[in-house]
């Protein structure tokens, strides 16, 4: 068993002791006058022991200086002492972190909420050298027309030649006025682009950018239908079509290889397919292909991984794994065989993280045709994988044909905001054998949307960055033009100069809070007084805190500790610490005042101290004897009453504790019984209460009274016990409670009247009966009123019924502008069909006579319900006895831009009176 902490009790015993010590010298002093420098000593606590480590800084020992500072290993949320790490972050964004790694290392793309599939196909336009070129080379006045094309040349050339490890996208995307909180489908925006910049740059006039889009990724193929009776062709065979990626199934399919197949194999028309051959002028067998005409410089596949459900009109990732080569020979599947090698090599895999279709994340995994090292682009972020796709960890040994997969765990958050953490994204390497016995690097993905071959050339050494006279260029041969390059060159010079600023930033405030930790903790070491006679300065607690926890030290101020005659009153001995004359000579620098010495505590308030004390003492014993006399007129065992208080006003004062001197609620103790003519209010008055109390508690409570409101004796008023009632006050209350009991029961009548209407009760409806139409509104806010049980429901009182019945009419065409409630069968009868967008309510004819009566309507302005029953009988419908008015009543004719006419907007009656009163309500 643990033993009982008594810390806490111990130290409110010391508090009690302390505070009757205290109490004994200023007793003292009140009766003799006389003040010592052993009183002094004891009342301001100056000989009370160094403090030497207590957890807070304490308030009755003006020697103790502990936590002001935290330990030597700790450290505070907020000011001097927090963590380094806290106050570099506050220091903002170090632009350092964003600096590229070295001029080797590609940039990232800013993400600007969902543009990762944007990001990462232009990395894969970017990393393709002859398409960077041939952007570089467009014409100033070119890229002026076209701001599409102006941005992707900036774009290309920060991330060519700028010193920052991302760039930001931002410019560029909202030139294509793209929706960046919208994921769009990379292969979509891959073909857009390559459409708007083939526009774009048949403006140029330097042939290698006016077709660098067709030249390297347009490739051509014929549809071939070819007759099995003659064996003809058709006349469309002949044409070409312009391909810049080529479709290719994933379903049911496992590599590369298979999917071409697939996509050139022959499809046998016959039966309900069979094709009319005008050559044998009849419908006929035949087979249709598709067949490759010719290959461009960049081969694009786009991997069919979406698959449409026709049940749920949805799309469903196929997520099967697939297996593609690092090497692809073409060659043989052209339909004319070719003389020139058509060998392709792996440049870059689309990859698209997460099951859904129309959400998850793309990045892409792109070779440096310089270094041959592979790179994963995933926005901002841009690691190296090695000479691998999917790094190197995923390589195995070239042995055989024998395959070693690498499972690679992924988590990757979509556009929806799910994370595929239970995911496993298998990337898989493997080395197969050919027919001729050389290998082929394999590679597999269940996530690769998009697959990027380059025809095979000669490869270029490593490159470096360099700035010669206006040009920035890499030793590849690729180079800014001028007009780019002094943008670049001042951009990086801003950023580097942003670098430089951060860095010195740091560096002063670094310096700045390490000598002035050093300083605090210096004047604190020498700060205490060890002995009485030793020469001594006070100082403003509140300051010394504020001094040794803010970064930056305010002005010295001890205003705070100071009385009206310029001295340390004892009221602020709690308030004030005792510095040493060599800590108070360091914290003097920091000027501000006033300067108060060993000898400068307040001998006049003291004495004003002692003489309040005694007078405290005095009233707290005879506050403490009323509350005995207030208790028994409370408990009514007091019999000699002779004036009137506020009984709830009494009940206050006796539940409020025992104090020293009268407060503010210790005023008016007849203000609520008192009425406006200054007469004894009528205690049937809502808070007119009262009790008789003893002569002594009175002058008790009006003396109180007086000495804390001296100028208003309203609150105080004197009544006796023969006190007269106001006889104003008491004819009035009198109007009140008839009108109050007249009101009572019309209320009671009407709910007698309307006894199913005011409790919401469905009535039953018949199509032999008369009804009428109410606004649910009005009836809703009658029901309140003959229900409600306040005194004061004069401001619930509907409207009158005249007036709100012409509200439902269109005075144009004298025409209902509500539509009519619906009627609903149940229960063997007919009901008004309950929904919250009723506006109407049927009632019965009685019912609307009695209305009329009481709420000033008349039976020849109602509105009448008709309940038409319908072919079955177990279906009505109602219609007011003025038909809906369908009207036009405002024939609005817009115009655009071009001053050419819109279609008509036409609004009928009841729309408009809709619209007017949503405005009202807006």
């Amino acid at each position: 068993m643990s033993r009982p902490t008594t810390r806490s009790k111990n130290k409110r015993h010391r508090q009690v002791e302390n505070d009757d010590t205290t109490t004994e010298i200023l007793r003292k002093i009140y009766l003799t006058g006389e003040i010592t420098d052993d009183d002094v000593n004891q009342l301001y606590m100056i000989t009370k022991p160094v403090c030497q480590g207590c957890r807070v800084n304490t308030k009755d020992n003006p020697n103790c200086f502990c936590g002001l500072i935290p330990p030597p290993n700790g450290s505070r949320k907020a000011g001097l002492w927090q963590k380094m790490s806290d106050i570099i972050q506050a220091l903002g964004p170090d632009p350092c972190k964003d600096l590229r790694a070295s001029a080797y290392s590609p940039a990232g793309l800013t993400n600007l909420g969902a543009t990762c599939y944007a990001n990462s196909i232009l990395q894969c336009l970017y990393m393709n050298k002859s398409f960077r070129q041939g952007v570089f080379s467009v014409e100033p006045d070119v890229l002026n027309r076209h701001p599409v094309l102006d941005q992707l040349a900036r774009l290309f050339a920060q991330l060519h030649a700028s010193k920052m490890a991302f760039i930001d996208s931002a410019p560029f995307i909202k030139t294509l006025e793209l929706d960046n909180g919208v994921q769009q489908d990379s292969h979509e925006f891959l073909t857009l682009l390559f459409s708007l910049l083939e526009r774009c740059l048949s403006d140029s006039q330097v042939s290698k950018a006016r077709t660098i889009v067709q030249d390297l990724f347009r490739g051509s193929v014929s549809h071939v239908t070819t007759c099995s009776r003659c064996g003809k062709d058709s006349e469309a065979s002949s044409k070409m079509e312009d391909f810049y990626e080529l479709e290719l199934n994933v379903k049911g399919l496992k590599t590369l290889e298979e999917s071409l197949t697939d996509y050139l194999s022959v499809e046998e028309l016959h039966g309900d397919n069979q094709y009319f051959c005008e050559s044998c002028n009849i419908r006929v067998d035949a087979s249709r292909s598709i067949k490759l005409r010719t290959l461009p410089d960049v081969l694009n596949f786009q991997l069919k991984r979406y698959d449409f459900l026709q049940k749920t009109t949805s799309k469903k990732k196929i997520t099967s794994v697939f297996s593609f080569p690092g090497k692809l020979d073409m060659q043989g599947r052209l339909s004319k065989p070719s003389q020139v090698e058509l060998i392709y090599d792996l440049s870059a895999v689309l990859i698209h993280k997460g099951t859904a279709a129309n959400s998850g994340h793309y990045i892409a995994h792109i070779k440096d045709e310089n270094t041959g090292q592979w790179w994963e682009f995933d926005d901002e972020h841009v690691s190296n994988l090695g000479h691998h796709p999917f790094g190197e960890g995923s390589s195995t040994s070239n042995t055989k044909s024998n395959r070693s997969d690498a499972v690679v765990h992924s988590s990757c958050t979509g556009g929806d905001g799910t994370a595929n953490g239970n995911h496993l994204d298998s990337i898989q390497l493997q080395h197969e054998e050919s027919s001729v016995g050389s290998h082929i690097e394999m590679f597999s993905s269940t996530d690769a949307y998009m697959l990027m071959y380059n025809l095979s050339s000669k490869k270029n050494g490593a490159s470096t960055m360099e700035i010669e006279g206006d040009a920035v260029f890499l030793h590849d041969g690729i180079s800014l033009p001028s007009h780019l390059c002094e943008e670049i060159t001042n951009l990086n010079s801003s950023y580097v100069d942003a670098c430089e600023q951060y860095k010195l930033k740091k560096k002063r405030e670094l310096d700045h809070i390490t000598e002035r930790r050093q300083e605090v903790r210096s004047v604190l070491s020498e700060a205490p007084v060890h002995s009485v006679e030793e020469p001594f300065y006070w100082i403003s607690t509140d300051w010394l805190r504020q001094w040794a926890d803010n970064i930056s030290p305010p002005v010295l101020d001890n205003t705070s500790i100071q009385c009206s005659h310029g001295k340390i009153p004892l009221s602020k001995a709690g308030s004030v610490k005792r510095l040493s004359s060599g800590a108070w000579t360091k914290c003097s620098k920091y000027n501000g005042g006033p300067t108060f010495a060993k000898g400068d505590h307040c001998l006049d308030c003291l004495i004003d101290v002692a003489h309040t004390v005694v007078c405290a003492d005095s009233y707290r014993d005879r506050r403490k004897l009323m509350k005995e006399i207030a208790d028994d007129v409370l408990l009514a065992k007091c019999k000699d009453g002779a004036y009137y208080v506020s009984k709830a006003w009494l009940q206050q004062w006796v539940k409020r504790k025992n104090l020293d001197a009268p407060c503010e609620a210790d005023a008016g103790p007849t203000m609520s019984i008192r009425c406006p003519h200054g007469h004894l209010m009528p205690e049937q008055a809502a808070g007119a209460k009262r009790l008789l109390v003893p002569e002594k508690l009175w002058l008790f409570f009006y003396e109180d009274a007086i000495t804390v409101k001296p100028d208003d004796s309203s609150g105080c008023s004197t009544f006796p016990s023969d006190s007269e009632e106001c006889p104003e006050c008491s004819n009035t209350l009198s109007e009140v409670a008839c009108l109050e009991d007249s009101r009572r029961e019309m209320k009671l009548k009407q709910r007698q009247n309307h006894e199913k209407l005011a409790m919401g009760k469905s009535i039953p409806l018949s199509s032999n009966c008369k009804y009428y139409l109410l606004p649910s509104s009005w009836l809703s806010k009658w029901r309140s009123y003959v229900t409600a049980s306040s005194k004061h429901t004069s401001s619930m009182e509907p409207e009158i019924l005249d007036g709100v019945i012409n509200l439902l009419k269109c005075e144009k065409h004298s025409r209902l502008l509500e539509r009519p409630p619906k009627v609903a069968y149940k229960r063997g009868s007919f009901f008004q069909k309950s929904s919250t967008t009723d506006r109407l309510t049927i009632i019965p004819e009685n019912d609307w006579k009695c209305f009329c009566e009481e709420w000033g309507g008349t039976e020849e302005n109602g509105i009448s319900a008709i309940i038409e029953l319908c072919s079955s009988n177990d279906l009505a419908e109602c219609c007011g006895g003025m038909r809906m008015c369908e009207q036009p009543l405002d024939l609005q004719n817009e115009v655009n831009n071009e001053n050419e006419s819109r279609q008509p907007v036409i609004r009928t009656c009841a729309e408009v009176f809709k619209h007017s009163e949503t405005s009202k309500k807006l």
